[in-house]
């Protein structure tokens, strides 16, 4: 069989893709936390390998014996953590599995960026793998963290022949969310009567589609390319008719004008560094939640032989998987 090492396995894409891996026959290697919680893998045969990601040492023993590394352990929060936190996880992370990779002479390499590392574009000319990078102005210590390590891993192609893929999926949605993380937005527009939204939209994808391009981008996807993992381009306002269409109820949506979230964004920043406590909304969320954060998945389709699935399915999915295990 061919063994693969997941890191950050307890996550909601680490748990999603250790069980179908698992289930398509891989043997299945786990670099976590020692104090990480494991119960979204618990039913999951597999070795435990614990470990830090800015350990050196214990990367390299991690990737000993592995054909393939997925590498989508990340610290993925817009606020309340420092650059230098990001920096330590997200690159120097990186790079101890990069050097890693190189001395066991992995056979691939798959490094689970992010599609912000990408420039957005609208719904009618939706940002595409061609786009450059263009939200350093987001502020985004985990965008721009993410980007520095995407290049890092793809000038180690250019200079050291790495065997590595990257790929850069959207905003997912499915069941198996334990923490939650991407389904809070989900659980936000569960049971209200109003509901107060935010004048963008994003590119969402079923977390089973970033699963399966991951698979498919180890025997599919060109070293040194990227691949937008990417679903279906919907404003918030249509995401949450989705989840009343779910729940069966219809929801007073009432928009939130762009000034004032920004305003709003500006002010928990300035609080921020006032009190040294993470606030519900700062200047890089505000900011995010107004911009047409629109992508195309039409290359990894093409070369990944990806059929996405539509997202009222993950919506529905993730809906029924959160009411089933209790989360409201």
């Amino acid at each position: 069989m061919t063994k693969v090492l997941i890191t950050g396995a307890n996550g909601f894409l680490g748990s999603n893709l250790t069980r179908e891996m698992y289930r398509l026959g891989y043997e299945i290697k786990i670099l976590v936390r020692p104090t990480a919680d494991l119960k979204a893998i618990a039913d999951i045969p597999c070795e435990i390998f614990s470990g830090h990601l800015n350990d050196a040492t214990q990367v390299m023993q991690a990737v000993e014996s592995c054909d393939v590394v997925v590498h989508a352990a990340c610290i993925t929060d817009q606020w309340g953590v420092s650059f230098e936190e990001y920096e330590k996880i997200n690159f120097t992370g990186t790079r101890h599995i990069v050097a890693a990779c190189l001395q066991h002479k992995v056979k691939k390499l798959i490094y689970v960026s992010t599609a912000n590392t990408i420039g957005p574009g609208s719904k009618s000319n939706p940002g595409s793998e061609l786009n450059g990078f263009s939200l350093f102005n987001a502020n985004s210590g985990y965008i721009n963290s993410k980007y520095l390590a995407q290049q890092y891993v793809l000038e180690h192609v250019e200079r050291a022949a790495l065997p590595a893929v990257v790929v850069n999926p959207t905003f997912m949605i499915g069941p198996n969310d334990v923490k939650p993380s991407s389904g809070k937005l989900l659980l936000y527009g569960v049971g209200k009567s109003v509901l107060f939204y935010p004048p963008g939209g994003k590119n969402f994808v079923h977390i089973q589609d970033v699963c399966r391009g991951i698979v498919n981008a180890i025997g599919k996807g060109k070293t040194g390319d990227c691949y937008l993992l990417a679903g279906q381009n919907l404003s918030y306002r249509e995401f949450f008719r989705m989840v009343d269409r779910a729940q069966h109820r219809k929801t007073l949506l009432i928009p939130i004008p762009p000034l004032f979230l920004k305003i709003a964004g500006i002010a928990g920043s300035a609080l921020a560094r006032l009190t040294g406590r993470s606030p519900k909304l700062n200047y890089t969320s505000a900011y995010l939640l107004c911009l047409q954060n629109y992508y195309t998945g039409r290359k990894s389709e093409r070369d990944l032989q990806l059929q996405y699935t539509p997202i009222e399915t993950a919506v529905h999915e993730a809906f029924r998987w959160f009411r089933e295990n209790a989360y409201f």
